[in-house]
C-alpha cells in the first residue's frame, strides 16, 4: 500500500492522530501495551511483532494493526524500521 492510500484509509477509519516512528537496527521492545488502537504502514526496514506465541514480520508496504491494550513485543530488523502509524 502507498502512503497516500494509507492516509486516506486512516481518515475513513477515524485514526486522526498520525505519527512517523523510527526505530534503531537490531533493537527491541519487551512486552508492553498501548492505551490506543494502532494501524501502521511500514515505510522502510522491518519489524517482527510477537503476540503470545505468534510472531509476524512486516516489511515495507505492509500494514499491521494492534488493538487497544494488546500486550506484544517488537524486534527491529538489520536496517531498523520506520513506519507511519495512526492512533485512536
Amino acid at each position: 500500500m502507498h502512503r497516500d492510500e494509507f492516509l486516506a484509509l486512516l481518515s475513513r477509519e477515524g485514526f486522526h492522530e498520525v505519527v512517523t516512528v523510527t526505530r534503531e537496527p537490531h533493537g527491541s521492545l519487551d512486552v508492553h501495551a498501548h492505551p490506543f488502537e494502532a494501524k501502521a504502514l511500514i515505510l522502510e526496514g522491518d519489524v517482527t511483532i510477537r503476540i503470545g506465541e505468534d510472531a509476524s514480520t512486516y516489511r515495507a508496504g505492509e500494514l499491521f494493526h494492534l488493538a487497544t491494550n494488546l500486550e506484544h513485543s517488537e524486534r527491529f530488523g538489520p536496517q531498523g524500521v520506520s513506519y507511519l502509524v495512526g492512533r485512536k
